[in-house]
């Protein structure tokens, strides 16, 4: 009986390793990721070679360590500073937006885009972006959405030359406080089947209420499209309530005032609003991106951010990187930080991934064949590894003699 119980306690170690999180099996892990701008996620030398070009000279530091830590310093100044901090927030998208003019700059940013997202482990990506913002040396709409669809492309390519697959959608973001959300939906719909796989509005929420974008909602839905818009980020419950009910989003981009409608006792019993309630029932997704959030103040701490909750409760809750440059990050990096603050393991991650694919813009055949055919066997494989590990000269799950065994 002694032995079985040993052989017992050994199998449930053994197991639970199987099922660890560990930096790197995170890194290697197959990941889905919902919500990255692309103006968010340069690499600084890239933004360093690229001002050079182009001769902007603007850059707080021309070092790509001290520019870097500068984009995570001025990233972090809201929740540091309160609103003085989010100038400098603001900010740093000028910067990246002054060196993405060219079809060059732009094929460059968004192949390299591909390439690390890929490095990381990331095997389905949907990457948003402004055309608008991105005309100021003469390209037009298309020409800016052709010259990033290219670069993903190629990005696509040199991933796989290095061992790794990615596929990379583009979302085309029209920006909350201009009018021009009419023409970027049309836009979007126009190259639907050429790399574009949805829309999204983007910029402050107070005072650019989603519902000024009505007419490109209500034309995305005629086309049978497919649209995400940025809501409970900072603005709290009524912008998620008008994004869904007014807009009719498919996603939420942030969502994490949700939070707001739900009660929890103090003997940990769980009350759900009703539009808690109506998003979770709907299945709903929420394009949570925790480093992201605490910087712009929308949770304290990762131990304290909603997701947690959430997770518990089954919202249909995935995890985002927002903006890598500015918060420094990488999905990894985003799992990783949840492993810490609330045990995850690899089951909760590939809950998780599955969730994302479940949402993502593309057909229900390719996600489901991406869900089963490659986020579900890698982790499998992960957790499998152990069977392979070098023997250490100690008594394992499957060594012993045979009376052992049995």
């Amino acid at each position: 009986m002694e032995k079985t119980s040993q052989l017992t306690n050994q199998l449930e170690h053994t197991l639970g390793d199987a099922a660890s999180a560990t930096p790197d099996r995170i890194r290697r892990a197959p990941k889905v990721l919902l919500h990255d701008h692309l103006d968010g996620g340069l690499r600084p030398e890239t933004i360093i070679e690229l001002a050079q070009a182009v001769g902007y000279d603007n850059l707080p530091e021309t070092d790509p360590k001290r520019l870097a830590a500068w984009f995570r310093d001025a990233a972090d100044a809201p929740a540091k500073e309160g609103g003085a901090g989010l100038v400098r927030y603001l900010e740093t998208f000028t910067h990246t937006c002054a060196v993405m003019q060219t079809r060059d700059a732009l094929y460059r940013v968004a192949a390299e885009c591909a390439e690390d997202l890929a490095a990381d482990g990331v095997v389905y990506a949907e990457i948003r972006y402004a055309p608008e913002q991105h005309l100021e040396a003469g390209l037009t709409l298309e020409e800016v959405v052709e010259a990033v669809n290219e670069g993903f492309r190629e990005g696509e390519r040199r991933a796989l030359a290095a061992g790794h697959r990615i596929r990379v959608g583009a979302l085309l973001t029209a920006m909350r406080h201009a009018a021009r959300s009419q023409e970027i939906a049309e836009l979007a719909n126009r190259y639907r089947d050429l790399g574009v796989v949805g829309f999204d509005i983007a910029g402050a929420e107070a005072g650019f209420p989603p519902t000024r974008h009505l007419d490109a909602f209500e034309y995305l839905k005629r086309e049978n499209n497919h649209f995400t818009i940025h809501a409970g980020e900072a603005f709290g419950l009524p912008s998620i309530w008008q994004a869904i009910q007014w807009c009719g989003a498919d996603r939420l981009g942030h969502g994490v005032r949700l939070i707001d409608d739900i009660h929890v006792s103090q003997d940990g019993s769980v009350k759900l609003g009703r539009l808690a309630s109506y998003v979770r029932d709907k299945r709903i997704p929420l394009e949570m991106c925790p480093t992201s959030n605490l910087q712009t103040g929308a949770a304290d701490s990762y131990h304290e951010h909603p997701i947690g909750l959430l997770r518990r409760l089954h919202f249909r809750v995935t995890v985002n990187t927002d903006n890598r440059l500015m918060s420094g990050t990488t999905l990894s990096q985003e799992f990783g930080y949840l492993v810490d603050a609330f045990g995850y393991t690899l089951d909760d991650l590939l809950w998780f991934t599955v969730n994302a694919m479940k949402s993502a813009f593309i057909p229900f055949d390719e996600r489901l064949a991406m869900i089963n055919d490659v986020i579900k066997p890698g982790y499998a494989e992960l957790k499998a590894e152990w069977l392979f590990r070098p023997a250490t000269g100690q008594p394992g799950v499957a060594s012993g003699s045979a009376a052992e065994r049995d």
